[in-house]
């Protein structure tokens, strides 16, 4: 009996050091929810519910009228199950991008859409995720941001065939959208452009050119987004100083072209930040932002 009990003694010490590493019960998702992440923990992925996703209005959204015309008009489509195509948003930084996304779930979430987030890395469980939503009667939008991938990295393969390629039918109340800054989201070198040349042992490096072209190509609608000068600068600070009930005055816009300067940058997301912080202001300290300019 004592060996008996010394038995279970070291299985119970044995499971309590195994459990941890053992892939959690995958929970049924909150389907009640307008937004989710895509979570994974060991081999175990599944949809983790947003209860408050941060989402802004289309109308919020200044100086990116044809993008967000043309990403309306897909997304349209999408929504009334008629063909549409999956988006790569590309261009200069802080112009709205992801911006444009999550403004489109807050303007059609009470049309049936819904917002998927999957970081990069988990991007080969793209299968899975399409499993889960085949069946539901919702349309989802699949969301990617900040997409692009380094050399050796191989979770672009499964992107590619969730957007085109795969012996599977097509899901077609998932729409693919993905932002990023450079066009071709795979890192290219000079030295590819001489494809004469043998490089790093490729013997037909131009095969190896067309491959990272390819997965960009398999986005069939690609809107591209160009930097703010000083009116599109300004005219994004107006709309978020309307935002928090503030009038673009003579001091706001100085105050708004010297934040400008100090972040060496005019975008749309500067503009933001501008605004948040000159509304969190008293009025008193509404005033120049750079000692001495006011003169």
């Amino acid at each position: 009996m004592d060996k008996l009990e010394a038995f279970l003694s070291r299985a119970e010490q044995l499971l309590a050091r195994l459990e941890p590493l053992l892939p959690p019960a995958v929970p049924e998702p909150d389907w009640s929810a307008h937004a989710f992440r895509w979570r994974r923990q060991g081999l175990a992925g599944w949809l983790e519910a947003v209860r408050s996703p941060h989402t802004i209005r289309l109308s919020s959204l200044t100086r990116v009228d044809h993008p967000k015309r043309e990403l309306i008009r897909n997304t349209r489509q999408f929504l009334a199950g008629r063909p549409y195509n999956n988006v790569l948003l590309t261009g200069s930084r802080g112009t709205g991008k992801s911006s444009l996304v999550k403004a489109l779930l807050a303007e059609y979430a009470d049309e049936g859409l819904r917002l998927i987030e999957v970081d990069k890395g988990h991007l080969v469980d793209l299968p899975l995720i399409v499993d889960a939503v085949r069946e539901r009667p919702e349309r989802f939008i699949l969301f990617c941001d900040d997409l692009s991938f380094e050399d050796g990295e191989d979770a672009y393969k499964a992107l590619k065939t969730a957007l085109d390629g795969g012996i599977a039918a097509q899901c077609d109340n998932l729409l693919v959208m993905a932002t990023s800054n450079r066009r071709h989201l795979l890192p290219e070198k000079m030295s590819e452009n001489l494809a004469s040349q043998t490089i790093d042992g490729e013997i037909h490096p131009g095969e190896a050119i067309e491959e990272k072209v390819s997965l960009s190509d398999r986005f069939g609608l690609w809107l591209t987004f160009y930097p703010f000068d000083q009116g599109a600068y300004l005219d994004a600070v107006a709309a978020w100083l309307a935002h928090y009930g503030l009038a673009m005055d003579e001091g706001a816009e100085r105050a708004a072209l010297q934040w400008a300067l100090t972040r060496g940058a005019r975008s749309g997301r500067v503009a933001y930040q501008f605004a948040r912080d000159w509304a969190g202001r008293d009025e008193a300290e509404r005033k120049p932002l750079i000692p001495g300019a006011e003169a």
